[in-house]
């Protein structure tokens, strides 16, 4: 078998994965010089940065999604199969997967990253996160779900326990989470549920280090705790969670009843299993400068996924979307290069445009390389950079006209529980 793709006279790259990095290679490869085949378990790509929104009921979930035949439809020689790889055999230059067996002139991994719960199996089992599409919409039905049953208790304590949301990790997606939980504590809830005392909401933010944002600047840090705190959320700053029961929270600073609680706390490379490359400690394959395997002929690795070696000490660059992109962009250049003028690959160097979060309306932080600042403008350039970098204009469009919407008429999008999602705790 091999998944109804024909042999053409042409090297076969296959990248697993359709991230930023896999979508940034697959449109940089010239047809010309390569056959380019793409697989991914979903049919679509997914722009992260904005799952938050999704899971807070910001967005509807095909704002942030664009399906990857659509992407690509008129590329020459291109390919594109709903796959999951199971794995790879690196002699014969063989990829195995569930509908099929495909062989490979050049591989990319592509497979980017899952959440790391640290070995704590309670909260990898009763906890929430927003990895993925279907993970982000099963969160935002247990926060409707969590009003609708604090409505009809009659239990105070189990009322607060509804009411209460622990978010574990104050990295960019823990406090614009918190942040989209606040303002839909301000200005949504209380009309929505008139009944329900929402001053009782609670929100919490634990974080393991000194500071929020710890990947950021001391100007950003410091800047995001003092608007997380006009919001009103709590934060709890050099406190490790210990353990979590569907119920309640332990840390070493005090205990929290809470039916949510969301990880955010940490990722790991999601390598496939099989291949045994050499891997980082935080499970990402370790490649040279030029995104090559280290150990292993004609595969690549690129994103969140992939390690250079060199860099950081071993610890690679930031798990980030602009890196992945400038990967995939690079690796791409370097492919057509070696194909088109027989020249050397050239080692991929990360520009550092900068990092930005938004904590809530017109409160946001951006660091650039050459300028720190806050508040209203880098509000609106978060807004400006995360729109251009959807993929399609329509995309932009939905997203431009749901944050208007939002701003100024105090709302947000569409809260549906389209489908009841059950605590482990009650299965």
């Amino acid at each position: 078998m091999n998944l109804n793709i024909p042999n053409i006279d042409l090297p076969r790259v296959v990248i697993i994965g359709c991230g930023f990095a896999g979508l940034k290679l697959a449109q940089k490869l010239s047809s010309k010089h390569y056959q380019t085949v793409l697989l991914d378990k979903n049919n679509f790509h997914t722009f992260q940065p904005l799952m938050y929104q999704v899971a807070s009921s910001g967005l509807e979930p095909d704002s942030i999604v664009y399906p990857i035949r659509k992407v690509f439809k008129g590329k020459k020689k291109f390919h594109f199969r709903m796959a999951a790889v199971s794995h790879v055999d690196t002699e014969a230059k063989v990829l195995h997967t569930d509908i099929g067996v495909l062989a490979y002139d050049v591989l990319v991994i592509a497979t980017g990253a899952i959440t790391n719960f640290f070995g704590m199996e309670n909260i990898q089992k009763y906890g929430y996160t927003m990895k993925t599409l279907r993970a982000s919409l099963d969160l935002r039905s247990v926060i409707l779900q969590n009003f609708e049953k604090a409505l009809n208790t009659s239990d105070l304590h189990e009322r607060e326990s509804y009411m209460n949301f622990v978010i574990v990790g104050a990295g960019a997606t823990g406090v614009e989470l918190a942040g989209a939980l606040a303002e839909l504590k301000t200005n949504v809830l209380p009309n929505d549920y008139p009944d329900l005392d929402i001053r009782q909401m609670q929100i919490h933010i634990i974080e393991s280090s000194d500071r929020v944002l710890s990947g950021m600047s001391e100007h950003a840090s410091s800047k995001s705790e003092k608007f997380l705190k006009r919001l009103g959320i709590n934060i709890w700053l050099n406190t490790t969670v210990k353990d979590y029961d569907g119920e309640t929270a332990i840390t070493n600073a005090a205990d929290f009843r809470t039916k949510t609680l969301i990880w955010s706390a940490g990722v790991l490379g999601a390598p496939i299993g099989n291949m045994q490359p050499t891997l980082n400690r935080a499970n990402r394959i370790l490649t040279d400068e030029c995104n090559k395997v280290i150990g292993l002929e004609d595969i690549y690795a690129i994103g969140d996924v992939a390690c250079i070696a060199s860099e950081m000490e071993g610890r690679g660059h930031p798990m980030l979307a602009s890196v992945a992109g400038q990967q995939g962009y690079h690796l791409g250049k370097n492919l057509n290069n070696l194909a088109k003028k027989n020249k050397e690959m050239t080692p991929f160097r990360y520009n550092d445009k900068g990092t930005m979060a938004t904590v809530g309306r017109n409160l946001a932080v951006v660091d650039l390389p050459f300028l720190k600042f806050s508040g209203l403008i880098a509000w609106f350039v978060w807004m400006f950079l995360h729109l251009m970098l959807l993929v399609d204009f329509r995309n932009r469009l939905i997203v431009f006209v749901n944050w208007g919407w939002s701003y100024f008429k105090y709302d947000r999008g569409l809260r549906l529980i389209v489908r009841e999602v059950r605590s482990p705790k009650h299965e």
